[in-house]
């Protein structure tokens, strides 16, 4: 049964760090640790996720679609 509090630590897993933008999370790959922990999202549903609860991610797109990528402002934190 999915658990409220595992989305968090789904986002956490998620990040990864880029060389020139520091720390990074893709809508698929936060889909993908979701998976893990029995939350079966869309990447629609995890991107209005990420713009409503963490408000020190921005998102930095290059290409069309909903695979979304956001990277961390200054020294914001995840919440």
């Amino acid at each position: 049964m999915p658990r409220e509090y595992d989305i968090r630590s789904a986002f956490v897993s998620a990040i990864k760090q880029d060389p020139v933008r520091g720390q990074v999370v893709s809508a698929a790959d936060f889909v993908r640790e979701l998976e893990k922990v029995n939350h079966h999202w869309s990447l629609r549903q995890a991107n209005e996720w990420i713009k409503f609860y963490q408000r020190s991610f921005r998102d930095y797109t290059d290409h069309e679609g909903e695979n979304k990528v956001y990277f961390m402002m200054n020294m914001g934190g995840v919440r």
